[in-house]
């Protein structure tokens, strides 16, 4: 049986740190990934290659267990290879049973790890062909992609095409969707012998005329002076549409007024709303006339006295 050098097979150094290790499988992985080689079986070997590389060095038991392999292995052949052959039998598992990784399996039509990943990690219990979870460091790393997306579409709800490997990928965003949201795409991410996710990752870029507290929203109200005074009418806008509503005589600059349901669908919860703000923005009559301004001038001798 020959001795696999995981190291070179994923191209690093042995000093590599579990970063490198997992930069490197995920760039050549990427290349050899069978559905990016169909028929090609000189890829499919690469890719199978790698998987085993990666679940043996991304694994730091395995890792160890496998260096302390290497070490004696090189000694051994630096002693000039005496006694006809390299003893694997120390460093093989009990039994010597073969454990199948079940996604790898699929991806590459049934094949299995190699008999010398077999002979050092098959486990020592079960019969031949046993079938085993993957072990985590075998799963492809999670992605992340930033998206921007405006207030009007965070309300009702959008969608983003995206192009991975020359597959478009359309994602929905739900309504409700806040700045730091994740819309998750599951299996878009890393490859692996389980496929990483992709996150898009939301933010609502910021509106001229809203602003967004969680759910509600708040805006500001223009009423002018004899409305605010009088009372009357103001038009509001809204997500929505236009909303009319009732100014009360002698109403002051800053004063809220609350629109129930006016605001943000909730997150996962579209058919509930947050409220709208109205803050009253007192905008002052310009240029006054003459005449305005005698008015104005008795009304404030009157206040005075």
């Amino acid at each position: 049986m020959d001795y696999k050098d995981y190291y070179k097979i994923l191209g690093v150094n042995k000093s590599a740190t579990e970063k490198d290790i997992k930069a490197a499988f995920r760039k050549l992985a990427q290349k050899y990934h069978p559905d990016k080689n169909l028929g090609d079986n000189k890829a499919e070997d690469k890719f199978k290659e790698l998987n085993e590389a990666y679940d043996v060095l991304g694994d730091p038991q395995k890792r160890a267990k496998y260096d302390r392999l290497g070490s004696s292995y090189a000694q051994w052949e630096r002693a000039g290879r005496p006694g006809g052959g390299f003893d694997f039998s120390q460093w093989a598992s009990p039994g010597g049973t073969r454990v199948d990784y079940g996604n790898l399996n699929d991806i590459l039509n049934g094949s299995g790890f190699s008999d010398f990943f077999t002979s050092l990690f098959g486990g020592a219990a079960g019969s031949a062909g046993t079938r085993s979870r993957p072990s985590a460091t075998a799963r492809g790393e999670d992605l992340e992609q930033p998206i921007e997306i405006s207030l009007e579409e965070a309300y009702r709800g959008t969608t983003r095409v995206l192009e991975k490997d020359g597959r478009k990928l359309t994602a929905r965003i739900p309504a409700g969707a806040k700045t730091g949201t994740k819309v998750r795409l599951k299996g878009e991410g890393g490859a692996g012998q389980l496929p990483g996710d992709l996150y898009l990752m939301i933010t609502v870029t910021a509106h001229p005329h809203w602003r967004r507290d969680g759910d509600d929203l708040h805006a500001e109200m223009p009423v002018d002076l004899y409305t605010a005074l009088l009372g009357g009418e103001a038009r509001v806008s809204t997500l929505s549409g236009e909303v009319v509503l009732s100014i009360p005589p002698e109403t002051q600059g800053g004063q809220l007024f609350r629109l129930s349901g006016k605001g943000m669908p909730r997150l996962r919860q579209p058919e509930t709303f947050g409220d709208l703000y109205a803050h009253v923005s007192l905008r002052l009559p310009t240029p006054l006339t003459a005449h305005e301004k005698q008015v104005l001038g008795e009304l404030a001798k009157e206040r005075k006295k």
